[in-house]
């Protein structure tokens, strides 16, 4: 390579001149040097493309010869580093980088490298990926001030670049900081009052106190596990065209919600929910955590390839652990090797494979422990009303044995009867009513017989009624009829005419027991499979068994069908009946016309086929299986034991129903795995290279259980406590949310184009302390928040504008506007109409007409709550991909549809409006205006708008506010009582009997002000 003349005289102005000179005494290379690297060199000098066998991603390639045989890089010596020759040459075809590359070096970046190389080229391992090593807090000259390490990491930093922190917060503020970032939640004033004046008297005990409530409030979970379904990208749909619900979803968030709430150490929380399924003997709720895995979007869609979806999903899985655990962006390693990280091409396909072979399954889970406890006592209530009621039957059967002797003799002489019998004899009922499913009509004929008309349902009952005649009654006849009407002419409703007969129970009124028992049925004709028996048998109830009698493929003829009773019944007068037919199969196999009629002559049926045989046979040549099938059937149709026995079956029927519901989780392919192989350009039709579970070379190795990794290696590995980025990243995000911005601001990047961390001792620190802790996430929280840096005030400081107008030194409290959802939950708390409930379904509280339809989905309806689920948290509104609710979008809730460790925050004209007029803060401002007034009975104004304050603000105005408010409220009382009419629609449900509606309209205008406030929104 030849060096330009202009070249060296560059280098001797920069060898020589003191006017440039780097921003600070000695070179960093993370701060000012891999920054320039991986801007503005690895596009041409990266992992896939090593222009002239240059790579400036380590020492070691940056060190080599290159196919010049000139070398980049020379530690010590720059003025022989080929490096420092082209990126100050000026001809434009040597420069570096390239014009049409990237931006030319500074004068400043030229001189950064030119010293980086002379002070040694030293290139350490990227802090993210340096081994984790708990730091000594260092020592400050304000020892005082030091309540915990993390104090002195951040004085340390304050003291270095002479800055003084700021005040502790006023308490008040304090109080409502901690109540906002613990639970989500205002203080009450009876909770401000009596804090304040605990804090103000036991200063740090006080604190430890009001902190350990809030921690151990179950409001804590909602308000952290909001944060991680942000992470897990939950949805109550599926996503994309068709964009259907998942019922299920919510019991997901309730999972998220408890485990927080118990504070499960966060490595048991990650190894749960990525291979719950996989833990030994692993109980429904490890199971259950697998459902962050179904958090994904599944696309339903006709016509669509499931395996190119499939891929997707695992693709997203693979990306949402990279953000989250490992704060890297692993997309661009779909297609290519990272330009800029360590994550090579095949790399994130080993990832792949840890998810590859995890099939999407569902799984039986409880509902909640709460319906659990109410089953478990239920089933205790079941078990004693069962053994009570087969007491009573065991009573019965103490003296079965001469009374089934004397049946025996009955039933023979009516099998004689009945062989002796010239034939059948019957006299048809006309009913005296007939009923059934709604849109079902029903005509009834001079012979008896009932014509079914109107809708025809995919099930149906009928119910005929009527009185038997006087006499003796051994059966009923059911003649299915045909008819012009009918589809197929019948004798069934359905095109073809068939129909299926599932159930047939016959009550008398008054009789000692019900319903009767039939013995046996016969049918002229019955369809394969469709035995008439079936329709009488003790599993033929309605549900349970969905066959019968059908008649297929003898329709268009009229059939009929013998039911014979177990006990013949003597009727001394006509008497009323109740006969329920059955006809449970579904797909519109209903009867469409049919008559009844009762058997008056005796019939061999009167005994089933069974018993009767074993009737001829004297006691002791009966095998012991025949004579115990016999005494079960005289078992039920005995006086005695019958009535008991149904009162067993009765009671056993109504088992309380486990509260379990189907789950969407994650299940390990167990046979035929799948291989994985590098995808060409992310194509997953274009599979290269097979590769097996592995993860990336730039962290610890992991240990797979076995020759194939599974997801829970890949878990155990993330949480192993040798893996350095995982802690650094989680300990961020706790610290993010307590600040509003993490040590490293960018939550989601901790590779090499993301931030540097500010505090990089305090973030080892904290992750250490972290690991150290059992990894609990509640200790993590209560040590931030017990130190000083926490507390301090958020006031703005304008000394510190130029110097730090970021606040990276941390030398204040950072204000800023709190999430959507508990923009909602402030105000309907403030207002006393936030629902206590925790947990559950989902819903729907009001929202703009026509929003909900703007989806694929037309099926879908938003069908506005009641009672208090109008009111629940934020966090439990219905969440549709394709439809959000616009209260939730407009105060930047992520969409759900790939991972979001980082929520955005915008302050927009369309969220004043929002909360100014949509119905959720219209109603607050009705219920806070209503509870004002009824809670300070016989005050003046200037009471109730202190009151307001505090309910809102915790804090009572000052006396310039109290007067701006004051003015509104006598302008607003003015305007309503020229407007009557509006007054009384703009109260709403805050009418107060007694209270004139413009005067409550008035302070509806006027308290909804505070709900409005940049102060009311804001944690600060």
């Amino acid at each position: 390579m030849t060096r330009s003349p202009a070249h060296f005289v560059a280098i001797l102005v920069l060898s020589t001149a003191g006017a440039i000179r780097p921003a600070y005494s000695e070179v960093e290379f993370e701060r000012d040097i891999r920054p320039i690297f991986a801007e503005k060199c690895t596009i041409c000098h990266g992992p896939d493309d090593e222009k002239g066998g240059l790579r400036l991603t380590g020492i070691d390639f940056a060190t080599r010869t290159l196919d010049s045989g000139d070398v980049a890089i020379v530690p010590g010596k720059p003025d022989e580093s080929t490096l420092i020759d082209r990126i100050h040459t000026t001809d434009p075809d040597d420069v570096m980088p390239p014009p049409d590359k990237a931006d030319p070096l500074t004068e400043k970046e030229k001189a950064n490298l030119r010293q980086w190389i002379a002070e040694g080229a030293v290139w350490p391992k990227h802090w993210a990926y340096a081994d984790l090593v708990k730091p000594e807090p260092p020592q400050v000259k304000q020892a005082d001030w030091v309540k915990n390490p993390i104090d002195a990491f951040v004085l340390a930093r304050l003291e270095k670049e002479g800055v003084e922190p700021s005040p502790q917060a006023d308490t008040v503020s304090l109080i409502r900081r901690l109540y906002v970032d613990l639970i989500g939640l205002p203080p009450t004033m009876d909770e401000v009052a009596r804090y304040r004046e605990d804090l103000d008297s036991n200063g740090d005990a006080a604190l430890s106190n009001l902190v350990d409530g809030l921690l151990a409030s179950r409001r804590f979970g909602e308000r952290w596990g909001r944060h991680w379904l942000d992470k897990a990208r939950y949805a109550d749909s599926d996503g994309y065209e068709k964009d259907n619900n998942r019922p299920d979803a919510w019991r997901y968030r309730d999972w998220v919600i408890d485990a927080i709430n118990d504070d499960l150490p966060f490595d048991k929380f990650t190894i749960e929910q990525f291979a719950g399924d996989l833990l030994p003997d692993a109980d429904p709720e490890q199971v259950l955590a697998t459902a962050f895995n179904r958090q994904t979007l599944t696309n339903t869609e006709g016509g669509t390839d499931k395996e190119q979806w499939r891929v997707a999903a695992v693709m997203d899985r693979v990306e949402t652990m990279g953000a989250v655990w490992l704060g890297l962006t692993l997309t661009c390693a779909r297609c290519h090797t990272h330009k800029y990280d360590e994550i090579t091409q095949a790399e994130y396909y080993q990832l792949f494979a840890y998810f590859n072979n995890g099939d999407e399954s569902n799984a039986e889970v409880i509902e909640s422990d709460e319906a659990w406890a109410k089953y478990e006592s239920a089933l205790a209530k079941h078990g004693q009303q069962l053994d009570e009621a087969r007491a009573k039957a065991s009573a019965a059967r103490r003296d079965l044995e001469n009374r089934m002797l004397e049946w025996e003799a009955r039933a023979q002489s009516w099998i004689a009867e009945g062989e002796a019998s010239k034939g059948s004899e019957y006299t048809p009922i006309e009913p005296a009513k007939v009923t059934g499913p709604k849109g079902v009509t029903f005509s009834i004929d001079d012979s008896g017989a009932v014509l079914a008309g109107g809708e025809n349902p995919n099930e149906a009952t009928y119910t005929v009624t009527g009185k038997l005649p006087s006499g003796r009654i051994y059966g009923i006849r059911l003649e299915a009829l045909t008819d012009n009407s009918l589809g197929g002419e019948g004798p069934g409703r359905m095109e073809r005419g068939n129909f299926v007969l599932g159930n047939l129970t016959l009550s008398l009124n008054g009789y000692a027991y019900n319903p009767l028992v039939f013995s046996e049925a016969k049918a002229d004709f019955a369809q394969g499979g469709f035995d008439p028996n079936q329709v009488i048998s003790p599993d033929s109830v309605s549900g349970k068994e969905r066959k019968g009698w059908a008649v297929s493929p003898q329709q268009g003829k009229s059939h009929e069908a013998i039911f014979a009773l177990g006990q013949p019944v003597t009727l001394k007068e006509p008497t009323e009946f109740s006969l329920v037919l059955d006809q449970n199969y579904g797909g519109n196999h209903t009867l469409g016309k049919f008559r009844i009629s009762v058997l008056t002559t005796p019939t061999v049926m009167t005994v089933p086929e069974a018993q009767r045989h074993t009737l001829q046979k004297s006691p002791d040549r009966r095998t012991a299986e025949e004579q115990a099938a016999l005494v079960a059937w005289f078992e039920r149709i005995d006086a005695k034991t019958a009535p008991m026995l149904a009162q067993v079956k009765a009671v056993e029927s109504k088992l309380p129903k486990k509260p379990e519901m189907d789950v969407r989780v994650i299940k390990e392919r167990s046979g035929d795995r799948r291989s994985t192989h590098v995808f060409r350009r992310g194509e997953f039709k274009e599979p290269m290279d097979e590769v097996a579970a592995n993860t990336l070379a730039v962290l610890p190795p992991v240990e797979n259980r076995g020759k194939e990794g599974d997801r829970l290696d890949l878990a155990r590995w993330l949480v192993s406590g040798e893996n350095p980025l995982p802690p650094r990243v989680i300990a961020n995000e706790v610290w993010a949310n307590l600040f509003g911005e993490g040590i490293v601001t960018t939550l989601n990047d901790f590779g090499v184009r993301g931030d540097r961390p500010s505090h990089p001792k305090l973030l080892d620190w904290i992750a250490a302390e972290f690991i150290g802790n059992g990894w609990s996430r509640k200790q993590l929280i209560k040590t931030i928040v017990m130190s000083n840096t926490y507390r301090q005030s958020s006031n703005h400081r304008p000394e510190l504008a130029d110097i730090d107008p970021k606040n990276r030194l941390l030398a204040r409290q950072n204000r800023f506007r709190v999430e959507a959802e508990i923009v909602r939950d402030l105000s309907l708390a403030s207002a006393g109409l936030l629902s206590d409930k925790i947990g559950g379904p989902s819903v729907f509280p009001p929202i703009p007409a026509g929003v909900a339809d703007v989806n694929y989905n037309s099926a879908f309806k938003w069908k506005v709550s009641e009672g208090e689920d109008r009111y629940r948290r934020g966090m439990y509104t219905f969440f549709k991909r394709t439809a959000p609710h616009p209260n939730l979008m407009t105060f930047d809730c992520p969409d759900s549809n790939v991972t979001c460790v980082q929520r955005t925050r915008s302050n927009t004209p369309l969220a004043a409006l929002i909360t100014l007029n949509n119905d959720t803060f219209v109603e607050a401002s009705q219920a806070l205006a209503k509870r004002v007034i009824e809670e300070t009975p016989g005050a003046d104004d200037e009471a109730r708008i202190d009151h307001a304050f505090q309910l809102c603000l915790a804090r009572k105005p000052a006396e310039a506010a109290r007067d701006r408010l004051d003015s509104l409220l006598e302008t607003s009382r003015a305007w309503y009582r020229q407007h009557s009419d509006e007054a009384k629609a703009f109260t709403g449900t805050g009418a107060i009997e007694g209270v004139p509606a413009e005067e409550t309209a008035a302070w509806v205008a006027t308290l909804r002000v505070l709900l409005n406030l940049d102060e009311f929104l804001t944690r600060s």
